[in-house]
């Protein structure tokens, strides 16, 4: 039993010694270890999997609601995740970890877990939490145009762009006059 206790305050003290010399490199230029990025991502997979668990997902196939989503994506996300045919923005491109490309998640990922992600964000990786400043229909909208992304081709998208050019993008409590998010 004392062996075990001496065992466990040295790894604390090796621990605390890690960290308050600074010696691993937090640098968005200098890539995780294999191990720390093995427990990052599992980390992350399994909190993500588990959250959105029991989440009610409604349709998503109406082209108003895809079309809103759109608008929010065009204007929100593809500066880091891009879009078919449009590369990440500088921001996008010096993240780390890199943003997914979504067209991808849209195929690994069920539309619970995307919508809790879009609602929550997820710590140390640059994604936003949107729950705060969009109703969970907004995000639910976001989610139904992700949903289309893997078919969806760069002429497709290109075509969205120019049927949505002029149109802002407005959320829901703007549109009913309130000027102030309380979701």
């Amino acid at each position: 039993m004392k062996g075990i206790i001496v065992f466990i305050i040295l790894v604390i003290v090796a621990l605390l010694i890690f960290i308050y010399t600074g010696t691993y490199n937090v640098a968005a230029t200098k890539p995780h270890t294999e191990l720390t990025l093995w427990v990052l991502n599992t980390t992350r997979e399994y909190s993500i999997s588990s959250h959105a668990e029991g989440i009610k997902v409604p349709p998503l196939d109406e082209d108003s609601l895809i079309k809103t989503g759109f608008r929010h994506y065009k204007e929100m996300c593809v500066g880091c995740h891009g879009a078919p045919g449009v590369d990440p923005s500088e921001i996008g491109k010096g993240l780390n970890p890199e943003p997914p490309e979504l067209s991808e998640e849209a195929e690994d990922m069920s539309p619970a877990e995307l919508f809790w992600i879009t609602k929550n964000g997820i710590k140390m990786t640059g994604m936003p939490a949107f729950g705060s400043t969009h109703s969970d229909e907004e995000l639910w909208a976001i989610v139904a145009f992700l949903m289309t992304l893997p078919e969806t081709s760069q002429e497709e998208y290109q075509e969205m762009v120019k049927e949505t050019e002029g149109t802002p993008h407005k959320h829901e409590d703007e549109q009913n006059h309130h000027p102030k998010h309380n979701h």
